[in-house]
């Protein structure tokens, strides 16, 4: 019988479809992106500082460069349609495997007593943006049908986000690994040598790839992964019963967990801040530090889209992407002073750290968080 994370597995047919999406989307990322800057840096600025303009101090002030460019037009055409094409190249795999995964579903949940469990909240308030906004674009959002039984969220998630990945040029693994979490593992403990986590939570943990990897790497840890989608977590629960894995799974906001205070000696999370707001980035932090006990590790890895990293077309090009296409706090997070918000929310200032790193491999990724 195949295993529930074994189930997505497309046809040639879709995978060559999913392959030009990807191939697509990281030729608009890796070649034609860059050549947005050799065009600002040769024609935009050189024509704007003769027609007696100053140079542009930040992105607002760019755009408005680039908008009538037709190089920047065909580039956010492109990235428009891509994310268009995303979806739908993975769309038919997920509606005919479908019925597989739920056929797995109510084998493993009528197998007997578990070894992790599963706390749901359908009525969980959904705080904005990420309740009205589709994240990423995906079909839906993360909260479609806002309904734990119907796994389509879920499947839609795990179908694409390798390919998402590959394209903006990070490491990829397969769809049905937990080979990230295990590299995340690596990373935890090539900074921190003497960790030896006894309780692990997982904050976003999605479908549950960096929660039950991190198991695999920690056996002797208590997991638990905690997100607002009902789909997400019912399938990272579904995924870890499938493989003897014990992990706890648990719809919640990740500002109000519900969990015991200073009962966590590690607390992590990939790829949240970014997917937040203003608002909620500082009670997720507050949350994290309550939750700690003393001494115990916050460690976040997000997108390493920091302004000092990036010329003046990328930010233009990041503030789109966030305006356009399904990233409601990408440039509000990269602004973000990680540290001092740490520091507010209660954690010693000579104990916090913001890095980049790159886990397995591959591009680098922000770290960012603190000791308590």
């Amino acid at each position: 019988m195949t295993a529930f994370h074994k189930l997505y597995r497309p046809n040639q047919e879709e995978r060559a479809r999913q392959a030009f999406v990807g191939a697509l989307k990281a030729t608009i990322n890796q070649t034609l992106e860059p050549a947005l800057t050799e065009r600002y840096e040769q024609e935009l600025l050189p024509r704007h500082l003769a027609a007696g303009g100053a140079v542009p101090d930040e992105r607002e002030a760019a755009r408005s460069l680039f908008e009538p460019d037709s190089l920047f037009q065909l580039w956010g055409s492109l990235t428009y349609t891509s994310q268009d094409r995303l979806w739908e190249s993975c769309a038919e795999a997920v509606a005919r495997l479908r019925p597989q995964f739920e056929t797995r579903a109510a084998q493993i949940e009528a197998g007997g007593e578990r070894l992790g469990s599963l706390s749901l909240n359908p009525g969980l308030a959904k705080p904005e943006p990420i309740g009205s906004v589709d994240i990423h674009r995906q079909p839906g959002g993360y909260f479609l049908g806002d309904d734990s039984a119907d796994l389509t969220a879920a499947l839609w998630y795990m179908a694409t986000v390798e390919i998402y990945r590959g394209a903006k040029g990070f490491r990829t693994t397969d769809s049905g690994s937990t080979e990230s979490g295990l590299q995340f593992a690596a990373m935890l403990r090539d900074f921190d040598a003497d960790l030896a986590p006894q309780r692990i939570l997982d904050l976003g943990c999605g479908v549950g790839h960096m929660a039950i990897g991190l198991k695999q790497a920690f056996p002797e840890a208590e997991v638990h992964g905690v997100d607002l989608s009902g789909s997400f977590v019912r399938a990272g629960h579904l995924w870890a019963e499938d493989m003897g894995i014990p992990v706890h799974f648990r719809q919640a906001d990740a500002r109000d967990t519900g969990l015991e205070s200073g009962s966590f000696d590690l607390i992590v999370s990939q790829i949240l801040f970014h997917e937040t707001w203003h608002d909620v980035l500082p009670g997720i932090l507050q949350e994290a530090q309550r939750l700690l006990a003393p001494g115990g590790l916050f460690f976040n890895v997000d997108v390493p889209y920091q302004p000092e990293r990036l010329t003046t077309p990328q930010k233009v090009t990041h503030a789109w992407q966030e305006q356009h296409n399904g990233e409601p706090f990408w440039v509000g997070f990269v602004d973000t002073d990680v540290r001092s918000a740490l520091t507010a929310a209660g954690f010693p200032a000579d104990r916090v750290f913001s890095d980049y790193r790159a886990p397995g491999g591959g591009r680098p990724y922000f770290i960012f968080g603190g000791y308590r």
